[in-house]
């Protein structure tokens, strides 16, 4: 992937994505589990439960819609879209011709409540980089958000889904748990905002972590059909932090449903 990533760049790289679109793939041997939400909330310790009026996923039917490789000039309506519908969101930002040229809008995400992630600086295939290229990826992102909103990024998505063990390393290090997917709509390849919806709701399913992309023209027109038929199946929108409650993601872990 070049270094000046763009959504042309990340269009033609759908075919390699593909290969990952159901999550999670790892390169080489692995020493460590993939865990699940629910796994996350029964390892919450000492007993701990989820706030008073805090949604309990271990009890309702919770749902995560989580979005890649933003903002961009899609986010505001996608923004409007999910505050008038009430529904908190996972966006995993991108450093490079996003975060950067967009502070305005990190900064409205995480002031209405959604949940600020990192998806790398230029979109590098993480599993194919040095360990010091993956700590630059992660921290550069990691210092440009921090400093809009004031607080570093607990969360990370590796681009492709592709991660191994100096991955897992060095997100420990900076403080990163790895999340995945289980619902995509491949809209990095189609502009269909019906079949993005259909794929969505055909793969919809409880403690499921959708994945999007507010780059893409088709998307957030589906979004608006994905809410109002996910909510009629009893669906409650969560964050992913409030997926795993009151577990929490653990740095350096991956996370998948």
């Amino acid at each position: 992937m070049p270094k000046n990533t763009s959504i042309r760049g990340l269009r033609a790289a759908g075919a390699l994505t593909a290969l990952a679109s159901l999550g999670l793939v790892l390169s080489g041997c692995s020493s460590y589990d993939v865990h699940s939400p629910a796994d996350a909330r029964g390892d919450a310790k000492n007993g701990a439960r989820v706030g008073a009026g805090a949604v309990d996923c271990a009890k309702e039917r919770c749902i995560a819609l989580t979005f890649d490789a933003g903002p961009s000039e899609h986010t505001p309506g996608l923004l409007d879209i999910l505050k008038k519908e009430k529904v908190p969101a996972t966006f995993f930002l991108l450093g490079k011709n996003h975060v950067i040229k967009h502070p305005d809008l990190v900064r409205r995400i995480a002031a209405e409540g959604h949940e600020v992630a990192n998806h790398t600086w230029s979109h590098k295939i993480l599993s194919g980089q040095d360990p010091d290229s993956v700590r630059e990826e992660l921290a550069r992102t990691q210092d440009a958000i921090a400093e809009i909103t004031g607080h570093k990024p607990t969360l990370m998505r590796p681009p492709q889904g592709r991660t191994n063990d100096e991955v897992a390393k060095v997100s420990r290090e900076l403080g990163l748990a790895q999340i995945m997917w289980s619902a995509t709509a491949k809209d990095y390849s189609t502009t269909d905002s019906e079949l993005i919806k259909k794929r969505i709701l055909d793969q919809a399913d409880r403690d499921g972590i959708i994945l999007l992309h507010d780059i893409y023209d088709g998307t957030v027109p589906a979004v608006p059909g994905i809410i109002e038929e996910l909510k009629k199946r009893g669906y409650t929108f969560v964050t992913v932090p409030q997926l795993l409650a009151p577990g929490h993601a653990e740095p350096g872990k991956v996370y998948k449903p």
